[in-house]
């Protein structure tokens, strides 16, 4: 075996071995449940959509997508905002204490979910956002917000400051030069951060489901749905799983050159 071949060997195992699952997922997606339990095939036997036809009409199912979108959109626009002008004053400005209150934002983001559950039930159940999109956006703000922060400053300080300095001789407000001029100048780096909460917002299930219970159900708590008396409902769990995978594929794709600039420049 020559060196060439042994070269494109190692990746292309590599690359059969991530999209294994994902093209079980989907080869089940087409099956209908007695088949997956009963017979072990490499496609279906007997294709069916009915598992999609199922996801597309049944409001319970795409109003579990159509609730998870709206608070993740809703955290993302949320996490980056802030972060922003936050990320700047760490990036440009030295002050009493900022170490550690930087520090203190990182500790949030390593503390787990279940942590916060309780009390995030009780306070958005006495104010009235239980049940509600913006009450699972504002609670996976605690844990964006710090991490787009910190994925910010990192591409801020790479920025000369004589830039700052220019802008403001050349007669810029604040407001309008860091519109106009720096925030496409770090447009790499928002990009990043939009990923990694859009990401984290998606996939995360225990406060989603603690803080909702029907009219904001999210996708990933609609999916327990398959377990019944007579067990899973199999192909419908894997068409819904396939399904989650979309959304975090189109924000991989329109987001991947900025991710590669952020491994590189940026605190990722």
């Amino acid at each position: 075996m020559t060196m060439a071949k042994v070269k494109w060997l190692a990746p292309t195992l590599y690359i059969v071995f991530l999209m294994l699952p994902i093209y079980w997922l989907l080869n089940m997606s087409f099956k209908t449940t007695n088949e997956i339990l009963n017979t072990f095939s490499l496609w279906p036997n007997e294709f069916t959509t009915d598992n999609y036809v199922k996801i597309f009409t049944d409001p319970t199912w795409y109003n579990g997508y159509f609730n998870s979108l709206t608070y993740v959109i809703i955290n993302t626009v949320i996490s980056v905002t802030v972060a922003l002008p936050a990320a700047y004053a760490f990036s440009r400005f030295r002050f009493l204490g900022d170490k550690h209150l930087f520090f203190w934002l990182l500790t949030n983001r390593m503390a787990p979910p279940a942590v916060f559950a309780l009390p995030f039930f009780q306070l958005y159940s006495a104010v009235g956002l239980f049940d509600t999109p913006i009450a699972v956006a504002l609670a996976h703000c605690l844990f964006n917000i710090p991490l787009a922060v910190w994925i910010l400053e990192g591409f801020m300080s790479g920025v000369p400051k004589q830039l700052d300095e220019t802008a403001y001789v050349d007669g810029y407000s604040f407001w309008r030069f860091f519109i106009r001029i720096f925030l496409p100048t770090i447009a790499a780096g928002i990009g990043v951060a939009m990923f990694f909460c859009f990401m984290f917002s998606w996939v995360e299930l225990l406060l989603a489901k603690t803080l909702t219970s029907v009219a904001a159900k999210p996708i990933a708590a609609t999916m327990t749905r398959t377990a019944s008396t007579a067990g899973y409902e199999l192909g419908l769990l894997a068409a819904a799983g396939t399904l989650t995978i979309v959304p975090g594929a189109f924000v991989i794709y329109f987001v991947r050159n900025y991710i590669a600039k952020g491994f590189a420049l940026g605190r990722v």
